[in-house]
């Protein structure tokens, strides 16, 4: 069974998901947010081999600690094509546009996703969507009634659209289109806050009131 541990990361608190079934087994990162020390620990700890480093989208506070965590682990990372060239521009990835917020410079990277892919880590299948709207190249990955949704859906509240790529009519077609049809018990790891579930949501969401 996938163990889901969270840690809480930088300044933004940011949501980074690690994921594994056994100490000394294989391991996924989604998401490395910013000052990374805490995952890496515990990957080191539990002595895991991290198979790959998924990217809801290239905003700087979940791509912030990428490097460290690509060193430390040497595993591939996976983005949407949409958001290939973020990973290196801080104008694009939003951290040029906050005073006080270091710029933030990745190394491209190593798959490029766009949507409708079937990518097989620790012997389970996860399904990618294409759920744009907070930014244009966000996936959500699904799992086994587990979907990590990014910045697009919140506990109580959705993804901002204000930033560059957002728009607001996008986000809640895709909430609406995509998150939505899932199962009621899906368990939603979101990159900000608390854990939640579609059901949940459906029905006290103040920003979904009136669409479903």
């Amino acid at each position: 069974m996938i163990q889901v541990e969270s840690f809480t990361l930088g300044p933004v608190m940011t949501n980074c998901y690690l994921l594994y079934k056994e100490v000394g087994g294989d391991a996924l990162v989604i998401d490395p947010g910013s000052e990374p020390q805490q995952v890496m620990e515990r990957i080191t700890e539990r002595n895991l081999s991290v198979q790959g480093i998924l990217l809801t989208h290239a905003h700087f506070d979940h791509i912030d600690g990428l490097e460290a965590v690509r060193e430390l682990t040497g595993a591939p990372v996976y983005i949407h094509r949409e958001e290939t060239d973020w990973l290196t521009d801080p104008q694009l990835n939003g951290s040029a546009l906050f005073p006080g917020i270091a710029e933030t410079r990745c190394q491209p990277a190593e798959s490029v996703i766009q949507g409708g892919e079937s990518l097989v880590f620790l012997d389970e299948t996860f399904t990618v969507a294409h759920t744009p709207g907070h930014s244009p190249g966000s996936v959500s990955y699904h799992l086994n009634g587990l979907v990590f949704s990014g910045d697009v859906l919140f506990a109580g509240s959705i993804g901002r659209t204000d930033l560059p790529g957002g728009d607001y009519r996008t986000l809640m077609r895709t909430i609406h289109d995509t998150l939505m049809e899932l199962p009621e018990e899906t368990r939603v790891y979101p990159g900000h806050g608390p854990v939640t579930t579609i059901g949940r949501e459906q029905q006290s969401n103040p920003f979904l009131a009136g669409m479903l």
